[in-house]
């Protein structure tokens, strides 16, 4: 039997389509290993959202050569997408793919296996006008369906490459996402999570068909299905009509991720972000008018050029007024082909990561505060592990919840009263299984 390992770096997107490679994979006879077994084909999905990135895809792509010479190895993704040159010259790579022709790597690591010439396929993402179809029927190693309904960025915000990675908005259409959709909760999924590159810039490229009209069939269209989380949305996307519809609809969940990036006007322009705080204020306070349980967690970079410290203390004084429920903070890296890569004023990276530390203490506070108001609540959790004595799961709202079930829970959802609370996770006891 044919073996494949697959390493996944980065975001959900990747997740999604290295789950639909292993598939083909799986459909050419494949047995897939893990990553740190010898295979006959490894496949290292990368990222190139920071340096870090770029490096720790090196990283991979050389302990898969060091573990079996003889194996094919496929590198993918954004990074192989930006740097393809790079990538093709070092010693040991068989096939260099970029951010499409994913559905062909089958085909390609053959094409390799019989001539020993390198197989490149990386496709100017610029001049990308379809989406490429990458289906999946179930995931490997999940409880929760990811569902990739678009690719590509139309934002250009200063700081970052994936646009240049992935290309500008592309849509998948409307009967494929349904389809998948309907197949994955057929598989026992009862959580769907969409997700894409700019996930909610979703039907930008359609005359007729929106991001939220997508959100009205997936919620009364698809039979089974007890959840749909939204993997991140701009706010500038938050329209009145999907407010109104989370808060009516029982199956799209009571989180959002809505990223900020800084709580500073003067670093929001230079980001090109297209908003102010003001106006980012005004419809978070709309949303928790309409949505009183609703949990939002956001992104925050420290350490643009030019931020000072006062800047800083703006944005964090600004983070802890807004009362996210979490943050997830990045130390600015610059990205070589960007445009704050070139600014002056670059940040010395002791007082990065001071920033950093400072933010996530904030986080910290800000989530056990959260975590300690959903006491006598009822939440709805999906059980995905076991730790220790307790079943483990998150609620609607993605806080972390324990309570005591058998093994045959993982998979289902639970209505569970919270009774106390560890830090930030959550200790309740089952009321019943939502049917």
């Amino acid at each position: 039997m044919k073996t494949v390992a697959f390493l996944t770096l980065g975001c959900k997107v990747n997740t999604y389509e290295s789950e639909a490679m292993l598939k083909l994979f799986h459909d050419a006879g494949y047995e897939a290993v893990d990553f740190k077994e010898k295979a006959d084909v490894y496949v290292i999905n990368t990222c190139t959202v920071t340096n870090t990135g770029d490096s720790k895809s090196r990283q991979m792509i050389r302990k898969a050569i060091r573990q079996n010479a003889q194996a094919t190895v496929c590198v993918v993704g954004c990074y192989s997408q930006v740097a393809s040159e790079e990538v093709a010259q070092i010693e040991g790579v068989g096939v260099v793919l970029g951010t499409q022709f994913r559905n062909r790597i089958v085909e390609f690591v053959e094409e390799y296996q019989r001539t020993h010439q390198t197989v490149i396929h990386v496709a100017d993402v610029m001049k990308l006008s379809r989406f490429e179809d990458l289906d999946i029927d179930e995931f490997t190693r999940n409880t929760r369906a990811f569902l990739k309904i678009q690719d590509g960025c139309n934002n250009f915000c200063t700081y970052c490459i994936i646009p240049y990675a992935r290309g500008r908005i592309r849509s998948r259409d409307k009967e494929s996402v349904l389809k998948q959709a309907q197949k994955l909760v057929n598989h026992g999924f009862v959580e769907i999570v969409l997700t894409g590159i700019h996930t909610a810039g979703y039907g930008q490229d359609f005359d007729d068909y929106s991001f939220y009209d997508l959100l009205v069939d997936l919620t009364t269209q698809i039979k089974g299905l007890k959840r749909l989380r939204i993997s991140s949305i701009e706010m500038s996307q938050i329209s009145h009509e999907i407010i109104d519809l989370i808060a009516k609809s029982p199956i799209i969940v009571d989180h959002l991720h809505i990223p900020i990036q800084s709580g500073c006007d003067k670093i929001l322009k230079k980001m090109n972000r297209h908003y102010t705080t003001a106006e980012f204020a005004e419809k978070l306070f709309e949303l928790k008018e309409k949505l009183p349980s609703l949990s939002i967690t956001t992104d925050v970079i420290v350490g643009f050029p030019g931020e000072t410290d006062e800047d800083f203390q703006k944005t964090y004084q600004w983070i802890k007024d807004m009362h996210f429920n979490q943050l997830h903070v990045f130390p600015y890296s610059p990205r070589q082909g960007t445009p704050a890569a070139k600014m002056k004023d670059q940040i010395n990276g002791k007082i990065k990561h001071e920033r950093v530390k400072s933010l996530m203490d904030l986080s910290h506070k800000l989530q056990s505060e959260f975590a300690q108001q959903q006491i006598g609540r009822v939440l709805e959790v999906l059980i995905e592990e076991k730790e220790d004595d307790y079943m483990v799961g998150h609620a609607s709202n993605y806080l972390k919840v324990k309570t005591k079930l058998p093994l045959d829970s993982i998979g289902h959802i639970y209505r569970i009263r919270i009774e106390q609370c560890d830090d930030t996770v959550l200790i309740g006891s089952v009321i019943d299984e939502k049917n």
